[in-house]
């Protein structure tokens, strides 16, 4: 079983990471700002919980020291607050990893699908309409995203959802790809929160992309 450290583990998606890590047997550590606002008795398993900013290096050095795997899922709330976090956030957490050397645990970044390919040329964030703070927050993923692919002495994943990632039922059955905005059986393109935490602790368990994005969407 592997030892995970979530930052952002109070959020939708950290909670669900939480959730199915724990119910594997993986000895999982919330990193949250506020350790109070964290109930880990509600979630099944080994679960322990400790303070952390993802934005001071010193803090995600300390949080990964001794893990397998440092899992990132925080998440800016609005479109200003994902462009003064999230970029910013995977820039601390390589800083933090390589202050480790090589005793650095793996680095799993929740995503964004606005960087993903609608056709050739052309992404998610290239529709018309979309509202600008829609836009601030899938920059904001491109940009960490684009930050990502410079760096080569950090082990690191980055899973983005479907375009459409709410509340729903866990099936554990999805299907991935890696660049091009995947759909369902009837175009849709979309993941409940519960699959996409069985994706991201299923390449937790069975690393296939090390140093690439990859994405998921329901069958």
């Amino acid at each position: 079983m592997a030892r995970i450290a979530v930052f952002g583990a109070n959020g939708t998606i950290g909670s669900a990471v939480v959730a199915e890590a724990a119910t594997r047997g993986h000895r999982v550590t919330a990193v949250v700002r506020t350790p109070s606002r964290f109930d880990a008795a509600r979630h099944p398993g080994e679960v322990s919980v400790e303070a952390g900013d993802v934005l001071d290096p010193a803090d995600v050095a300390r949080a990964a020291t001794g893990q397998d795997v440092l899992v990132s899922a925080v998440g800016g709330g609005d479109g200003p607050g994902h462009l003064a976090l999230i970029e910013p956030a995977a820039r601390a957490l390589v800083e933090g990893l390589r202050r480790l050397g090589g005793e650095a645990p793996r680095l799993v970044a929740v995503g964004g699908a606005g960087s993903l390919e609608t056709a050739p040329g052309t992404r998610v964030w290239d529709a018309p309409g979309l509202p600008e703070a829609v836009l601030q927050i899938m920059h904001a993923h491109g940009d960490a995203l684009a930050y990502y692919r410079t760096v080569a002495d950090v082990r690191w994943t980055v899973l983005s959802p479907a375009a459409h990632i709410g509340p729903g039922e866990r099936t554990g059955r999805y299907r991935t790809g890696l660049e091009q905005l995947l759909t369902d059986a009837e175009g849709e393109s979309r993941i409940s929160v519960p699959d996409y935490a069985v994706a991201l602790v299923d390449e937790i368990e069975q690393p296939e992309h090390i140093g690439e994005r990859f994405t998921c969407c329901a069958l």
